[in-house]
This record gives C-alpha cells, structure tokens and sequence, in this order.
C-alpha cells in the first residue's frame, strides 16, 4: 500500500472531477504557473495522466505534481472507477481489465488528446500516460486498445505479467478476507500486521479513509488480474511508433527489479531505476522520480 507523504496538493493542484463519456473520475488537476486552471488546453510540455495502482489513489503522486509542473506540464493524477473518491459498481465484471482500459481511453479523449472527438484542432493535446504497479498494467491494456492518444507510456513498477509468487499468495489471502469481512475489519487486521515505522503514520487516519472508501468488488477483482496477468510484452513492443520507460525502485517485492530490466529490454524500452526507492519511487523518491519522468517526455515530445 503506497503511503503519500503528504495528502494535501500543493498550490499548483486542485481536487476536481474529469467528466468523460464513461462517467466521472475524482483527479488531482495540477497546472504550471500562468496556465489557466479552468481550461483543458494543452502547455507547451503537454499532460500526463497518471493511474494509480491497487489499493492506491491520485494522492499517491501529489509529491510529483510540483516538480512536474514546474518541468512545464500539466498533471491529471485520477481515481479509477471504485477507487477513493470516484464511485464504482457492485459488479465484479465492471472492473475487468477491459472496462478500466476504455475508461482511461475515455480520460484522454476528455483531457484533449490527439486522434479523440476532444481534441481542439487538428493534433490536439499530447499526453503522457503513466501506470503505477497495477495502473501499469492498465495502462498498456489502454494502449493496446488505442495508442492514438498517447505520445509515450511509462510503466512504473509495473511488471510483464503475474506477481511474484509471495505476492499472489498474499492477495488471495486478502481477497479471501474482503468477501467475507467488513473493510474495516481487514483494515484493522493489516494494521495488526503492519507495525508503525518513521515513515509510517501511526494513526493511519489518511490511509484508512482511502481503504474505507475504497469499492471491495474493485480490490477483489484487482487483486484476481494482479495473479493471473499474462505476458503481453511482445504485443506491447509491436506497438510503434510509441516511447515507452521502465521505471522502479531498487528494490521491489511485487516484481523483481531483474524481471523489469529484461522486461526493459523487450521493449526497447529507456529504462530509469530510482536509487533508494522500492515499490513506489513516486512516494518514496519523488525528486528523482519526477526528473527522470520529465526528461523523457521531453525528449518524446
């Protein structure tokens, strides 16, 4: 589970809602200084659109969206369907992987993007996608979907298939308890696992708003796809013309940093590795993180 650093948006962010044909998504909408914030118009830079991955939120890149901004691009950090503060369906099949895809295609359409009916004018609004840990696995569904929108993909902890195995036995053990538990009862039964560190709030106050928030049925089924992902890389590489990065910690659980670097190299991908960072460099490194994202898309712009 990321933990923000912070849950308050800095001055150049502002919590909204991004209304698109396949409803209403709760983002964090953050604009370089002099930019109009009531507007979708593109900065010179372009936009990114970042997606949260399992158990996560927008709140997770609020210690980008200043430096970003500051690089010259606007930054929509969003709730996907069921997550935090965007609302979801009872139904398990309302979150397949398929569905979460077309809504991120449905969010670039509405941020402008090239080749959707909410482009302005003929090339329209670059975007940058981003995908953490699950959201990366999203994201290249997005983009095997539809790559029109996108100027490049960035795939942040995200690994080419399946969990590692200690991963998926620890989501079955947690899908097991959310169709038979109360959220807050396995929110206490994490906290009784999860013993406070300097970094960690002992009160958990944010986290556990986000959890009790959070839709099950979307937890279940993210936690179903996080076990049984299949290798798409080479579809993923057929993709062009299309930048593509690799990027993690130096450390990581979910995905083995080794499977990520030859995940890099099938790809043909830039490949950015954090240093001190784990899981989510974009929480526990968010500088680096950050300048590492703006380079690249500055040089795929």
């Amino acid at each position: 589970m990321s933990r923000p650093p912070t849950w308050t948006p800095p001055p150049c962010a502002h919590r909204t809602h991004l209304q698109t044909r396949r409803g209403r998504f709760a983002v964090l909408d953050a604009h370089p200084a002099g930019t109009p914030q009531s507007t979708p118009q593109s900065t010179p830079q372009g936009t990114a659109l970042l997606v949260p991955g399992f158990t996560g939120s927008k709140e997770d890149f609020i210690a980008l969206l200043e430096p970003l901004t500051q690089a010259g691009y606007r930054v929509v950090a969003v709730d996907g369907r069921g997550q935090y503060e965007t609302d979801g369906p009872d139904t398990e099949e309302a979150y397949a992987q398929g569905e979460l895809a077309a809504d991120i295609l449905a969010q670039a359409e509405a941020l402008g993007a090239k080749g959707t009916k909410g482009a302005k004018g003929t090339d329209g609004v670059p975007v940058h996608l981003l995908g953490h840990s699950f959201g990366g696995h999203l994201a290249r569904a997005a983009v095997l979907l539809d790559r029109t929108p996108f100027r490049s993909l960035t795939l942040l902890s995200s690994g080419p298939a399946e969990v590692a195995p200690a991963q998926r036995e620890k989501l079955k053990l947690l899908r097991d308890a959310l169709t038979t538990m109360s959220m807050e009862d396995v929110w206490q039964a994490m906290r009784a696992m999860d013993a406070p560190t300097e970094e960690t709030p002992t009160d958990g106050t944010d986290l556990r708003r986000r959890w009790l928030r959070t839709h099950p049925t979307q937890l279940i089924a993210a936690g179903r796809q996080l076990c049984s992902e299949p290798d798409r890389v080479a579809e993923l590489a057929a993709v062009q013309p299309l930048p593509k990065h690799v990027m993690s910690g130096e450390h990581d659980d979910t995905w083995p940093v080794a499977w990520l670097d030859s995940m890099a190299v099938r790809l043909g991908a830039r490949r950015t590795v954090i240093t001190g960072a784990q899981h989510s460099p974009n929480t526990d490194r968010p500088a680096a993180t950050a300048k590492a994202l703006a380079d690249f898309w500055d040089e795929a712009y």
